[in-house]
């Protein structure tokens, strides 16, 4: 038999000789390992796969986790509702009046494509792999120790700042009620030590309170569909068709009227909506499979449910936005950051409808709080990861005896309290400049996974290995990887544009701070550690890897009705 076919654990004539069935995951080992890479970290890791398949597909993060000494029976982590967050439900009306009902709607399709592309790149990697550290191990491991230590710190500092990011819009919403802003240093205090709270209680309590959060974030985002597309039929108390009404008067598109010329504005106005529809969806491209169990089962069913889920909430949620108010309508302007800047809300009390607001204004908070909650589990396990790969100090790997990384969940609990800034700064100011700054740091995480799954099917090419015996594979791939390669390098480099026509130096900064951090960080590790770039025939593809008898148990068919549509839709 030829080596191709197989994959960690061994190579075929080990196998042949003890005349087991071959491994599809099994393959010789080619690549020469060193120690101090650090790909072999089964005698470190601790944390243990708690979460269910319905935690995976319902949570807002997912990023793997380093593999448990002990493996339990169960699910892993992609996810349904982390497609929705506060950049969906209130990003939306910055969309439309940024570039109007068609900008926006072509814009948001654009950069759904491209987050389809990063979660087909790294679903495929997660199914050769489901370890420790995610894309930033297999940036280190495929490409270069020194780009996945930059890729590592760079995700690192993306989801730990947007915890507070997280936690100020849920702030800004209280508002909603309460404009008194002498509470927002109580408020801020509250949501801190929950979300901290939530995270220490460890995975399982993670799991269920995801669960429950984005059961009601589903709710949310299906009943508004539905909502907006009764009211824009002329099921409204006031029977008002709207129609495609607003794509006419005032217009499908609109710009940010920095040139005189229609055209170009138009142009620019779609430009500032890809980098809006970013921070939409890099809620929805992170994955973890250390902590989840059966990943490879689990993670390849997520994978292959997003695309609906983008085209459902997404694509379809932008297109009903952008038929029930118009880009200039005044409401949309001066929302405050909470449900009334929402096109749903506006649509709904134009059409007399009284009772919804606030229960809309309630789940988006929840939305916001659930989001805060996630960010903080998955940057506590990217440092978990960078410290067990040597990237980051020792000390991080510690775990209590039920597998949590309680000093990495602690350190990044900290930066929680950077949400306190808003109490004196304005909410809505510290929120757009951390949105900006994790913006431009998600884009390179996109980026990122791309290039890394590039080299990835290249090793694969070069090694003779089948692609097609992975529990997951896309057979659109490379090509998937390449637009995503060349859109994320586009939007890092339009992030900022604006300044280009009203200079202002805070925004400049925030908007391109990462290019230097980031290669500061590659070019620093790489002449420090003298890490070598991985040619293909050199790639590991074997090491520290578990087979799908140590992560996966057989799976066992729904034995009702009722199971059957539980896992059709978790």
């Amino acid at each position: 038999m030829s080596a191709e076919k197989y994959g960690p654990g061994g190579d075929a004539s080990f196998d042949n000789e003890k005349g087991s069935p071959p491994d599809p995951y099994a393959i010789h080992p080619i690549a020469a390992r060193n120690d101090r890479y650090n790909f072999d970290q089964s005698d470190l890791d601790r944390v243990q796969r708690r979460l269910k398949q319905r935690h995976v597909q319902m949570s807002d993060c997912r990023e793997r986790l380093p593999r448990t000494i002990r493996l339990h029976n169960g699910p892993n982590l992609a996810q349904i509702a982390g497609t929705i967050g506060t950049g969906l439900f209130l990003g939306s009306g910055s969309a439309l009046r940024g570039a109007g009902p068609l900008g926006a709607l072509l814009a948001y399709i654009l950069v759904g494509t491209v987050a389809y592309s990063s979660l087909c790149s790294i679903g495929e990697m997660t199914a050769l792999a489901p370890i420790s550290g995610t894309f930033p191990h297999f940036a280190a491991r495929w490409v270069q120790p020194a780009f996945g230590a930059a890729v590592g710190w760079n995700y690192f500092y993306a989801q730990v700042i947007t915890v507070p990011v997280e936690i100020t819009a849920a702030t800004i919403l209280i508002t909603f009620w309460d404009s008194n802003h002498k509470h927002q240093a109580g408020y801020t205090a509250l949501l801190c030590f929950l979300v901290c709270l939530i995270n220490i209680f460890g995975v399982r309590y993670f799991g269920e309170s995801e669960f429950v959060f984005s059961i009601i974030k589903l709710t949310l985002i299906t009943g508004l569909i539905f909502c907006g597309l009764i009211i824009d039929l002329g099921g409204g108390p006031d029977h008002k068709r709207l129609g495609f009404t607003y794509w006419k008067h005032p217009g499908a598109l609109n710009g940010p009227g920095l040139v005189n010329n229609k055209t170009t504005d138009h142009f620019l106005g779609w430009l500032s909506v890809l980098v809006q529809a970013g921070f939409s969806f890099q809620v929805d491209s992170r994955s973890a499979a250390s902590e989840t169990e059966n990943p490879r089962r689990n993670i390849s069913k997520a994978v292959r449910r997003v695309f609906w889920r983008i085209l459902i909430f997404y694509v379809l949620g932008i297109l009903i936005t952008g038929m029930l108010v118009p880009y200039n309508d005044p409401d949309l302007l001066n929302g405050g950051g909470t449900a009334s800047q929402s096109p749903y809300v506006i649509a709904i009390r134009r059409a007399g409808i009284r009772t919804l607001p606030s229960i809309i204004n309630a789940a988006i908070f929840t939305s916001a709080f659930s989001a805060s909650n996630s960010f903080l589990f998955c940057a506590s396990r990217i440092l978990y990861g960078l410290s067990i790969r040597g990237q980051a100090p020792k000390v991080f790997t510690y775990c209590t005896e039920n597998g949590l990384p309680i000093i990495s969940v602690l350190f990044c609990c900290c930066f929680s309290l950077l949400a306190f800034m808003n109490v004196s700064s304005g909410a809505a100011k510290v929120f757009n400049w951390f949105v900006n700054l994790t913006t431009s740091a998600g884009f390179f995480t996109w980026f990122a996974i791309n290039l890394t799954y590039i080299r990835f099917w290249r090793g694969h090419e070069v090694q003779g290995r089948d692609r097609t015996q992975l529990a997951y594979y896309s057979p659109l791939q490379p090509w998937l990887a390449v637009w995503g390669v060349f859109w994320t390098a586009i939007f890092i480099l339009v992030d900022g544009y604006e300044n280009f026509f009203k200079w202002n130096v805070q925004n400049f900064l925030t908007a391109y701070i990462n290019i230097p951090i980031f290669f500061s960080l590659w070019i620093g590790w790489a002449v420090y550690m003298r890490t070598p770039f991985w040619r293909a025939n050199e790639m590991d593809f074997v090491t520290g890897i578990p087979t799908v008898e140590e992560t996966d148990a057989p799976e066992e068919p729904p034995r009702n009705l009722k199971e059957k549509i539980f896992n059709a839709l978790f």
